[in-house]
């Protein structure tokens, strides 16, 4: 005690200031310290929310950002897509346009093809009279003898269609094979003389066989048949041919 004297200390008020101490701590624990704590342990509970909501919300932003970016490489696929298919049909659009072109064109140019040859047929079925009364008028003079009217007819018919007495005259007696045959006249044989001839190939080939019939004023009368690969040429361009070469 005497040493504390000495250094001024007082035991009394010391311990006096000691006890106030640990009733300040006492009352600062109760009153001051623990709300203080709680509130730093809410605050620091809030700041942990914060960040926790932070970061939800950053991957949310994320997420976000990837479904977009996703729904926008899809509708740029979606509308590349629709572009090209709308380009497809624009352009099988335009191939079948152009096609229906082509068809109609060609349809028209075979149409006025036939309507010409129709025609040039009908034109030769006409000047058969003219052509066959020239004919007999040269003849006529020729043997200085009139001609009835029904044999002038059947001289014309016989020059233009080969066909003489009721008989085809190129195909008497020929051999032919096949299953095609086309006949070629000077001009436009009558239906009666169409069907004479084809009586007699089908007589020779069978009923199945197919025949057309064709013009070409060049070899000036009668007929020539084509069967298959064999021909038969009973023309007057033929026939003058030959009186050529015999005379030369």
């Amino acid at each position: 005690m005497e040493a504390l004297g000495n250094l001024g200390i007082n035991l009394s008020y010391l311990v006096v200031q000691i006890l106030n101490f640990f009733i300040v701590m006492l009352l600062l624990s109760a009153w001051a310290y623990k709300p203080i704590v709680k509130i730093l342990d809410e605050r620091s509970a809030k700041i942990a929310q914060s960040l926790e909501d932070a970061r939800e919300a950053a991957e949310a932003r994320d997420n976000a950002n990837s479904e977009a970016e996703k729904i926008i490489s899809d509708a740029q696929a979606e509308r590349a897509k629709i572009i090209a298919e709308a380009t497809q049909r624009a352009e099988n659009s335009a191939s079948e346009v152009q096609k229906s072109v082509e068809n109609e064109r060609a349809q028209l140019l075979e149409q006025a093809q036939e309507a010409a040859e129709q025609y040039k047929e009908n034109v030769l079925l006409d000047i058969r009279p003219q052509v066959a009364a020239m004919a007999i008028a040269a003849a006529n003079k020729i043997i200085s003898s009139e001609l009835d009217e029904a044999r002038q007819k059947a001289l014309v018919d016989e020059f233009f269609s080969g066909i003489a007495a009721g008989k085809v005259s190129v195909l008497d007696g020929a051999s032919l094979q096949g299953e095609n045959a086309v006949v070629t006249s000077a001009i436009t044989l009558t239906p009666d003389e169409q069907k004479q001839i084809e009586a007699e190939l089908k007589d020779k080939l069978g009923s199945a066989i197919e025949i057309a019939f064709q013009v070409d004023p060049g070899i000036l009368g009668g007929i020539v048949v084509r069967v298959g690969e064999h021909e038969i040429d009973g023309s007057a361009r033929r026939a003058l041919e030959t009186l050529q070469q015999t005379l030369i």
